[in-house]
């Protein structure tokens, strides 16, 4: 046998970077990943550093709750989060000049966390920006494969990460009971549904994760030992119908809390108005 042959085609797999025997467009899916992590997640980034126009009476953005300081800086944050919403008051004089005063950087840094220690973020991220691989039978970059270890160990705190996704949960269904009130009175606006459907959407994708699946009944060894295990059998299986939908939830979350974001920013900014009962 040809020894270039041999080196070119290996398994009956071409070994050449992107090459493979597939005729179907299989990097199409490659390349949306790529765009949607990028839009996405590049557009949360860019509002977390803004920390402005996170409020609309009385709606407050999912990217700074709970704000555990605010600033009442109105000309640099317009519209910031409000005093009454932060846990510790306003930013303290040890907070570094060059950080910008936004609660984006604390809490819900946890929930960064959370996703992108996510095994179908782990999958999407890994094959869509490292191509590793970028698809089934598609040759991926000439990387030494290691598996999880040395600076990628840090994947594992994906199971603690999900006790702070869990915290974040209770604050943000808590902002949205408070999304129906304004001024003592009940009522409902459109950013009361918006911010209904992100607490929804981001529930969905929390308790389909497998680190909740395996907390909440995936560790037993037995389902029918007693009625405790019975219950857990129970609660596993619901889990079980949105594990299956994990990557459905990841994106559909993803998308939402970024919509949910810019309608709050827009109506802070008075760029539209808010249809409300009020």
């Amino acid at each position: 046998m040809n020894t270039a042959t041999a080196s070119a085609d290996i398994g009956g797999h071409k070994d050449d970077f992107l090459a493979t025997t597939r005729s179907d467009p299989w990097w199409k899916g490659w390349a949306a990943t790529a765009i949607g992590l990028t839009v996405f997640f590049g557009y949360l980034t860019v509002r977390v550093f803004q920390g402005y126009y996170m409020w609309a009476d009385p709606y407050l953005s999912p990217l700074v709750a709970p704000p555990l300081f605010t600033t009442l800086d109105s000309v640099n944050y317009p519209n910031a989060a409000p005093l009454k919403h932060a846990w510790l008051g306003t930013f303290p004089a040890w907070w570094p000049r060059f950080v910008p005063q936004s609660p984006g950087f604390m809490f819900p840094v946890l929930a960064i966390m959370f996703r992108m220690t996510c095994y179908y973020y782990r999958k999407a991220y890994y094959r869509a920006f490292f191509a590793t691989p970028p698809g089934c039978a598609v040759r991926g970059a000439p990387l030494k494969y290691r598996g999880e270890t040395a600076l990628l160990l840090v994947q594992n705190l994906h199971r603690y990460a999900l006790y702070g996704a869990l915290f974040l949960l209770v604050f943000l269904w808590y902002d949205v009971g408070l999304a129906f009130f304004k001024n003592g009175r009940f009522g409902i606006g459109v950013g009361t549904l918006v911010m209904l459907i992100n607490v929804v959407l981001i529930s969905g994708y929390t308790f389909g994760c497998h680190s909740w699946r395996h907390l909440i009944g995936g560790r037993k060894d037995c389902f029918s030992c007693d009625s405790g295990s019975k219950t857990a059998h129970k609660v596993w299986k619901k889990s079980t119908w949105l594990n299956q939908r994990h990557m459905l939830f990841a994106w559909l979350s993803l998308v939402w809390v970024a919509f949910t974001d810019f309608y709050i920013m827009l109506c802070s900014k008075g760029v539209i108005k808010d249809l409300n009962t009020w």
